[in-house]
């Protein structure tokens, strides 16, 4: 499994929804936080190797009702307090 991080904007008012349309419907969803800035909401899922990080998002990210915009960060390694 490998980390994505998507940052969505959302249409005015519709944060809140947003979130529990995306926690009842994506299953790769792990965390979904509400952010201040340009963006509403900073979301964390765990994609499949090889699954299409581009379909995933214009598919299951871009098409949940009042998502206005997404930013997409892919990671390449995670770090903890005392891994070497």
């Amino acid at each position: 499994m490998r980390a994505i991080f998507v940052m969505i904007k959302c249409e005015m008012g519709q944060a809140y929804r947003v979130a529990q349309e995306a926690a009842d419907r994506i299953p790769e969803m792990s965390e979904l936080y509400s952010t201040s800035g340009q963006y509403d909401l900073l979301g964390k899922f765990y994609l499949e190797p090889g699954q299409d990080t581009g379909l995933f998002v214009t598919e299951h990210i871009q098409t949940l009702p009042g998502v206005k915009d997404t930013y997409t960060l892919i990671t390449f390694n995670a770090f903890s307090a005392g891994a070497a």
